[in-house]
């Protein structure tokens, strides 16, 4: 008998091993945070000034570091300080995915739950038969099938919600369905948002914030170190040191693992890293590749308007948040792009070499230059091969297409997001432009 107990005894310890050697600062003194020195890591600590001067010069307003759960690098710019308020834009998504599982596991939804049960008949324009089709999960996952092409896709009245698809037949980042799920919360717990927030996830954890609506946002608004300490909580699978928020293993699995098969590069309204393609904001096209190659492969992250990141590797055993104003240069203003360029420097401070996907996306990033480019681009090929290459913009839409050549105006095209793709034969690369 006793060495039957031997073996889950063992697999027991082994699956609590992480949650041993993770730090976990006080509930009832927030301003009490261990901390580590990156010296003491053996960590370059002569690059992180040129962390620090990167963030600045991109408007970041706080940066916070976690190894382990103790701080190792916190960072306040200008006259912002740890006590100042912040709001999590899109990145407070992550919060709406955990209490949904919350709310769930309390027994007050299921996700296979019809969204009307909760929002009432009549809240699309949607035939009846097809609103009645969109569950919890399609909202969870941005598969409601609604068009997010409207003129504004926050809107939450019934007017500004169409039927493009079946649900579950597309992946589409449309906020006005996310937003809703404070509506399915609230009429399923019966509880205010902030309530049921303070309750479930900010008492148990030492955070602090509240949501508000502005226009038809929900946003949550914190400290800083509040979205470190949800960012430990997740690195941590819902346990708060010893305390269990979501038991729900399985939940917290499918929350951040690819939730279906459009975009495999997004779970419950968790990013997810080293992922073979993935799908950016307001566009259908699907990139090959890691959405930040220069991050580990197990990295998720929340990632809102402006640079509001928490991002987590669970393997690295590092958190890290980054609040702030819009970034200054074009390239830096797409959130994705900005936390790659984050994963760039920390890796340089961690004294590791940049990390590159499996499908060897990074081979070409160096062969279109100068990325960003206020006109001319020069895509950068062996001569003796037979080169197709497109750029096309967030829609699909091919604004130059070519064979061989390697010189492109885009001095014409308004600032933003392109891209590029090199294909020869079966082989492709894409590779994202910025035009400033």
């Amino acid at each position: 008998m006793k060495r039957l107990l031997l073996l889950p005894i063992l697999v027991f310890c082994i699956q609590n091993a992480d949650a041993q050697n993770l730090y976990f600062p006080p509930t009832g003194n927030p301003d009490h945070w261990d901390t580590i020195s990156p010296a003491s890591m053996g960590w370059c600590v002569n690059k992180i000034d040129s962390l620090y001067h990167f963030l600045e010069q991109e408007n970041t307003k706080g940066f916070i570091v976690l190894k382990d759960g103790k701080i190792v690098l916190e960072k306040y710019f200008g006259t912002f300080t740890k006590d100042s308020l912040w709001y999590w834009a899109s990145a407070g998504k992550t919060l709406t995915s955990f209490l949904t599982g919350q709310a769930q596991e309390d027994g007050y939804l299921s996700l296979s739950d019809s969204s009307s049960k909760y929002l009432g008949e009549g809240w699309t324009l949607c035939p009846p038969v097809q609103e009645d089709k969109i569950t919890i999960w399609n909202q969870l996952t941005m598969t409601t099938g609604l068009d997010d092409g409207v003129p504004d896709n926050h809107c939450t009245l019934d007017t500004c919600l169409t039927c493009l698809a079946a649900p579950g037949t597309r992946w589409a980042y449309h906020n006005a369905p996310y937003t809703l799920l404070e509506n399915v919360l609230i009429r399923a717990t019966n509880h205010p948002i902030n309530t049921y927030t303070n309750q479930k996830l900010l008492a148990p954890t030492g955070m602090t914030g509240f949501w508000l609506t502005l226009g038809y946002d929900n946003v949550f608004f914190s400290k800083g170190r509040s979205m470190a300490r949800f960012g430990l909580l997740i690195q941590n699978k819902g346990i708060w040191n010893s305390d269990t928020l979501l038991h729900d293993t399985a939940y917290i699995n499918q929350m951040t693992r690819t939730s279906q098969l459009f975009n495999l590069s997004y779970g419950f309204l968790w990013w997810l890293n080293g992922k073979k393609n993935y799908m950016a904001p307001g566009s259908q096209i699907v990139i090959p590749g890691s959405f930040a190659p220069s991050a580990p492969a197990d990295m998720i992250a929340g990632l809102g308007k402006n640079g509001q990141i928490v991002s987590i590797s669970r393997g690295k055993g590092i958190v890290f948040i980054r609040i702030g104003n819009q970034p200054s240069s074009p390239a830096s203003e797409i959130t994705t792009i900005f936390c790659d360029l984050i994963w760039q420097k920390l890796n340089a401070i961690m004294c590791n070499q940049a990390s590159i996907d499996e499908n060897g996306f990074r081979i070409f990033l160096s062969k279109a230059y100068p990325n960003p480019t206020s006109g001319i681009i020069n895509v950068d090929f062996p001569s003796n091969i037979n080169m197709e290459i497109e750029i096309s913009n967030l829609s699909g839409k091919i604004i130059f297409k070519a064979e061989n050549q390697q010189r492109f105006d885009l001095s014409t095209l308004p600032k933003g997001m392109y891209f590029l793709r090199l294909r020869q034969g079966q082989d492709q690369y894409f590779q994202k432009l910025i035009k400033e």
